[in-house]
């Protein structure tokens, strides 16, 4: 608090100018500052249907709050087949339901449609191995990217591999069951998607490791000088840690530092500057922490 004081009866003349100097200066220093003007909200961008990442259409968008971009109504409902975010950066716009779209929302609320997808286009990259057959598989855009941003990695003296990345819906029956088997129901829900519910099957996803198989798929991989890179650099090549520290009620899944998602460089990007840590928050969808 601030007190403003009258001066002493001796020397009435000298003290009243020094309180009148004193009021002045105690006025100045307990009036608030101008308070600043608020940041201008970011602009409303037109969403699409975009079956795929280089083909968006346009269709009508509804403006949201910061941090992120929100989505319509289906974080509330079951996702429509033509579901689209309502609002995202500037640039492309992608759909949240489409497999083949980058942005596709997987998780224990929202199930691939169709279940059994196959993406058409899958390609081995050019990168450094550490998986064989269909697990070193990738969506061309994803290899691509994965191309790139593996030999960034590699300039900076970083060794990166691809553990692995497609897995089938056969694939991934056959490893929820596994997981099921060995651990339980519960806690198979907590390490394994259940079939259909997997971003590995999108092709968009993939794992990596570092070629020595030092903590490989543990948290400790996180220490890890290729997932320190990813996670600090992976965001210029358009991937994002999908699964980050203690996000798993947000998720459905407890850290995953090996594991990369890509949704483009510039959402990538913008979910780094604006410090959204999960794909659920940045669309503006409900948390996922457990199946239906």
């Amino acid at each position: 608090m601030c007190h403003n004081r009258a001066a002493g009866p001796s020397r009435r003349a000298f003290a009243r100018f020094l309180a009148a100097g004193s009021g002045l200066a105690a006025a100045t220093a307990c009036s608030p500052g101008a308070p600043p003007l608020p940041a201008a909200a970011p602009p409303a961008p037109v969403a699409s249907t975009a079956a795929a990442a280089e083909a968006p259409t346009a269709t009508e968008a509804a403006t949201t709050p910061p941090p992120g971009p929100a989505a319509t109504d289906e974080a509330a409902t079951p996702a429509p087949a033509t579901g689209v975010p309502a609002s995202a950066p500037p640039g492309k716009q992608h759909s949240l339901v489409d497999p083949a779209s980058p942005w596709v929302i997987v998780n224990k609320r929202r199930p691939l449609i169709p279940a059994a997808f196959e993406p058409a286009d899958l390609v081995q990259p050019r990168i450094r191995l550490a998986s064989a057959g269909a697990a070193a598989l990738l969506n061309s855009t994803t290899a691509a990217a994965a191309e790139e941003m593996f030999a960034a990695a590699a300039a900076d003296g970083i060794t990166m591999t691809l553990a692995s990345g497609y897995r089938s819906y056969a694939t991934q029956t056959a490893t929820y069951a596994n997981y099921v088997n060995t651990r339980g129901q519960v806690e198979a829900d907590t390490a394994s998607a259940r079939p259909g519910y997997s971003e590995h099957q999108t092709g968009w996803s993939f794992d990596i490791g570092d070629g020595s198989g030092a903590c490989g798929f543990m948290p400790c991989f996180a220490k890890q000088p290729s997932a320190a890179w990813a996670a600090a650099s992976g965001h210029r090549f358009g991937f994002v840690v999908r699964y980050p520290w203690m996000f798993h009620g947000t998720t459905g899944y407890y850290y995953e530092p090996w594991h990369l998602r890509f949704i483009g460089v510039e959402a990538a990007t913008d979910m780094k500057n604006r410090g959204v840590d999960t794909l659920e928050e940045y669309f503006g969808l409900d948390a996922a922490p457990a199946y239906p």
